[in-house]
């Protein structure tokens, strides 16, 4: 049977956002703790793929996830997946909110509800959780009054008590979720395409990020984000996570993908993949693939010394 990894344990969005994923229907579901965890299952075989979270719209990039992905060896996204994601501050039943003095949250659940929390809790204590469920499911065992925990948590652990729902900061806000393997196939262009990487700094100097951005500018390739984190063996030393519109099949994506390989000593090629919201890349018509095939049938009639037109 095919077996996936998620962010556990059951209930969680990680584990809604493999709902989405077709394969995974019916297939045997691994609940784990860490990002690293989930990765490990694929690196060793006892998952084919792991769901992981790799962008919120209000946090911005998740770090333990891009850091795990900077270091487990050969993995490669397949798809990614859209959850809008909003909260509810579950109890104990009896608790009331005048009680609550301790809270248990994911941190970035937590992040995304601190404008509630400020105006109805501003006294209270975060304490960290490894999950939303977990923060939830843990309360009769924790010094934690209350938990942040998703807003089907009731099925899960039916014992709780909703104090209240919707306390979100943003209704709009979602989370961008990676379905990760360590399969290397291309996923087809689709026109509505997304490909993530790695980039290493060769030095800590003037104008080396801008060498490196360059290479994607000059062809008229838009990044959608753009993070730089400590690659941790001494300060000073970068690399970016880059997500960038278009596929590596794409003449003009290629030819950055190129370009960064001469000016980065490392450069982690994450994968081409399909957008989850089906948004098309609207390229100018210099960076089509049409004008990069004609500009080298052009260089190679000169170079073959062909009689000129």
């Amino acid at each position: 049977m095919r077996t996936f990894a998620y962010l556990g344990p059951s209930g969680t969005f990680t584990e809604t956002a493999l709902d989405q994923v077709p394969e995974a229907q019916g297939a045997n579901r691994i609940p784990v703790a860490t990002v690293h965890e989930a990765l490990d299952t694929v690196v060793s075989g006892e998952a084919e793929a792991a769901m992981i979270a790799i962008e919120n719209s209000i946090e911005g990039g998740v770090t333990s996830a891009q850091d795990a992905l900077a270091t487990a060896p050969g993995m490669r996204i397949r798809s990614e997946h859209l959850v809008s994601v909003n909260f509810s501050l579950v109890v104990s039943p009896g608790t009331t909110l005048a009680d609550v003095e301790t809270v248990a949250a994911h941190p970035v659940a937590y992040a995304q509800c601190a404008k509630w929390m400020a105006e109805h809790l501003p006294k209270a204590v975060h304490l960290p959780a490894a999950s939303n469920v977990s923060a939830a499911r843990d309360l009769g065992s924790s010094v934690a009054h209350a938990a942040i925990s998703t807003p089907r948590i009731t099925e899960v652990v039916e014992s709780l008590e909703v104090l209240a729902t919707g306390i979100a900061d943003s209704s709009e806000a979602q989370t961008r979720f990676v379905l990760v393997s360590r399969d290397t196939t291309l996923p087809a262009q689709t026109g509505a395409d997304k490909t993530s990487l790695i980039v290493e700094l060769p030095n800590d100097r003037a104008g080396s990020l801008l060498d490196m951005l360059e290479q994607f500018a000059t062809r008229g390739v838009n990044l959608s984000l753009i993070q730089s984190r400590p690659i941790g063996d001494r300060l000073g030393r970068y690399r970016f996570v880059i997500d960038l519109e278009g596929h590596i099949r794409d003449e003009r994506v290629a030819a950055a993908m190129l370009g960064l390989k001469r000016v980065s000593p490392r450069v982690m090629f994450l994968g081409s993949y399909p957008r989850a919201d089906g948004q098309r890349a609207v390229v100018a018509d210099r960076f089509s693939d049409e004008s990069f095939t004609d500009a080298r049938d052009w260089l190679r009639e000169i170079v073959s010394e062909a009689p000129a037109r």
